[in-house]
């Protein structure tokens, strides 16, 4: 579902337009603050979308093509209907799903931050501490850190939005036609493609197991 003008144009909620007909500019946030007989008097309506479904944490909505829009995915400078900077930065989804993975990295080493603290405070030095904490729990902290700075990376990587909704939500195995030593695809004596699963190269790294 979605606002669109006469002519068809899609709408989508928090994006900056300008009206083709009289070239006023509007705001982002214009047809959320907007009444019912602001929209009517610039011809805006609602259409109701029956069987087209998307996923809202990666894309606005559909295009009057019906073509999936892209939220941003790069830090860029915010800019009116004619490209002109408005003086601040509009964050991107690589950056917001970065400060996700910081946010997961930090939920992950909370249950044995105590850990950390009581060797401090039981032992007389700070390397005596390190050499009295578990080192399984060292090595699973040191591994949170690791996958966290690994997955930012992945994040900065992709080239596109589907990329990156694929690397944080694509399956963990996929479908894909065997191959033999030449890189050539095999098929069977009907000459149908001979399929395998296997591990799906385009998802993040894993977090690590914890410590049991």
């Amino acid at each position: 579902m979605g606002y669109q003008l006469a002519n068809g144009t899609r709408l989508p909620l928090d994006v900056a337009w300008t009206n083709p007909d009289t070239g006023v500019q509007h705001p982002a946030n214009w047809l959320r603050l907007s009444t019912e007989r602001d929209r009517e008097l610039l011809g805006i309506t609602w259409v109701a979308e029956t069987n087209q479904v998307w996923d809202q944490k990666f894309y606005w909505g559909y295009d009057s093509d019906n073509n999936l829009i892209p939220k941003q995915l790069n830090d860029e400078p915010a800019v009116d209907g004619d490209g002109n900077e408005l003086g601040y930065t509009q964050t991107g989804l690589k950056t917001l799903w970065k400060a996700k993975q910081n946010e997961i990295a930090a939920s992950l080493l909370a249950p044995s931050d105590w850990r950390v603290v009581k060797e401090l405070e039981v032992n007389s030095s700070f390397s005596a501490a390190r050499t009295a904490y578990p080192s399984a729990w060292m090595t699973y902290r040191a591994a949170v850190r690791t996958a966290c700075n690994t997955r930012q990376s992945e994040i900065d990587a992709c080239a596109d939005v589907a990329a990156l909704k694929e690397l944080l939500f694509g399956s963990a195995t996929i479908e894909q036609q065997q191959t033999d030593d030449d890189g050539n695809g095999v098929v069977d004596d009907d000459g149908n493609a001979v399929m395998e699963t296997v591990a799906n190269p385009n998802i993040a790294t894993a977090w690590p197991d914890p410590v049991e």
